[in-house]
């Protein structure tokens, strides 16, 4: 049950953000690159949502590997408890979860477009 309203939650509070990511305004016709782009000056709501988009990458993708760090680590400790000698494999997947934060930070740059 608990599962059941976490999920519920997440799609609550991330299905608003993906209407706005997809918004369009009456009217104006999709960008192109023949089209000049406007100045980044003019238009400061861009820079807040991909700020929020990249803060988004980097906050979720660090909760989930706080999240299966913990569950990993509560693991080995009880296999290493056990069997001794499985200690470096545990290390080793440990570390794994670490590329889902370095995978987000790569997102966030990509979100902010630094060239």
């Amino acid at each position: 049950m608990r599962k059941l309203l976490v999920l519920v939650l997440l799609s609550l509070i991330l299905l608003p953000l993906a209407s706005i990511a997809l918004a369009q305004e009456h009217g104006q016709a999709p960008a192109t690159e023949a089209q000049p782009a406007a100045p980044a000056a003019n238009n400061n709501s861009i820079v807040i949502w991909k700020a929020l988009g990249a803060a988004l990458a980097i906050g979720v993708s660090a909760f989930a590997t706080a999240w299966a760090q913990s569950r990993i680590g509560s693991a080995a400790a009880g296999a290493m408890a056990e069997k001794p000698e499985i200690g470096g494999v545990m290390i080793v997947l440990e570390a794994l979860p670490e590329t889902i934060i370095i995978l987000g930070f790569v997102i966030a740059i990509m979100i902010v477009g630094i060239k």
